[in-house]
């Protein structure tokens, strides 16, 4: 299993937005000053379009990030491809396959997740029916930034839905001095492991020997354990989405705060829908994964809308 090195710390990401400076002459009263000007520019606004565009690779990108295949495959359409370029061994090399390749490929491999952020976005659209989407993303794993990727995307509006033609993107891993952890994304790459199909992915945010225990229930310690009581969940509810809230951190533990939104249809469940709040208690271990987390939601609370509805 890959881990990556970790360098224990937080990098706040901001999104500055543009500033243009025109400079004058210099004023009379202060001849050794030059007098500056400065206009911020304003994003221009999405269109409809463009912002379901926009909503439908950030949904991709996440499923991606969990390897859900299977949502993945409802999103692309027959023959499309996947063109990679990355450099190695200090030149560029480019590749192309077949989404059935990848699917083959991401099938007989040892897999872990990642989180890709986007920030910045070009998004065209033409006449409703073709865009065009480039995406400046970080790609993270367990809260180290590894990558820089340049994303590029093609989709097709299909019975009224977006759908993939082409995935295009170039990466280049990020100096070593880039790559320091962030304990928010780590958060969000958490809950987007807790979203997916995969329950051994959310154990891989646990130190080896890490424990899992939820309100006054037995601890679950070790990543297979752990990875049982994310297959519980992710059994009983199979559309699970769980949203990151915030982040508290206090001298001795950090503060984890999420909301679950899912459908109880899994074996013998009710349909019906829920919505519930709570936290867990982390303590991070040497190699900046979870030792230990104590989780506390409102199970009766949970109980009832299982049973009866929102």
């Amino acid at each position: 299993m890959y881990l990556p090195f970790r360098k224990i710390g937080c990098l706040g990401i901001s999104v500055s937005m543009l500033i243009l400076s025109s400079c004058s002459e210099p004023s009379e009263t202060d001849p050794t000053e030059p007098v500056h000007s400065t206009i911020a520019m304003q994003p221009t606004p999405l269109t409809p379009d463009q912002e379901d565009v926009k909503a439908t690779v950030e949904r991709f990108l996440f499923v991606a990030g969990n390897y859900d295949l299977e949502d993945m495959d409802d999103m692309i359409l027959d023959k499309a491809n996947i063109g990679i370029c990355r450099i190695r061994e200090g030149a560029w090399q480019n590749s192309i396959i077949t989404f059935e390749e990848y699917k083959a490929n991401a099938r007989n491999r040892e897999l872990g997740p990642y989180y890709e952020p986007v920030r910045n976005w070009d998004i065209l659209v033409n006449e409703g029916q073709l865009a065009f989407v480039k995406a400046d993303a970080i790609l993270h794993k367990f809260g180290v930034p590894t990558s820089h990727n340049v994303d590029y995307f093609t989709l097709l509006k299909e019975n009224g839905a977006w759908q993939f033609l082409n995935l295009s993107f170039t990466t280049k891993r990020l100096p070593e001095e880039e790559q320091v952890f962030d304990l928010e994304l780590f958060a969000r790459s958490y809950a987007q492991a807790w979203s997916g199909r995969r329950p051994e992915f959310v154990a891989m945010f646990f130190e080896e020997n890490g424990t899992l225990r939820v309100n006054d229930g037995e601890p679950a310690t070790g990543r297979k354990e752990i990875s049982g009581i994310a297959q519980g969940f992710m059994t009983d509810l199979p559309d699970m989405e769980v949203r990151f809230d915030s982040l508290l951190q206090k001298p001795d533990q950090i503060q984890f705060h999420w909301t679950l939104l899912a459908t109880n249809t899994g074996p013998g469940g009710t349909g019906n829908p829920v919505n519930v709040s709570g936290y867990e208690e982390w303590t991070i271990g040497e190699n900046g994964l979870i030792q230990k987390s104590q989780g506390h939601f409102p199970s009766e609370e949970y109980a009832r809308q299982i049973q009866g509805g929102l």
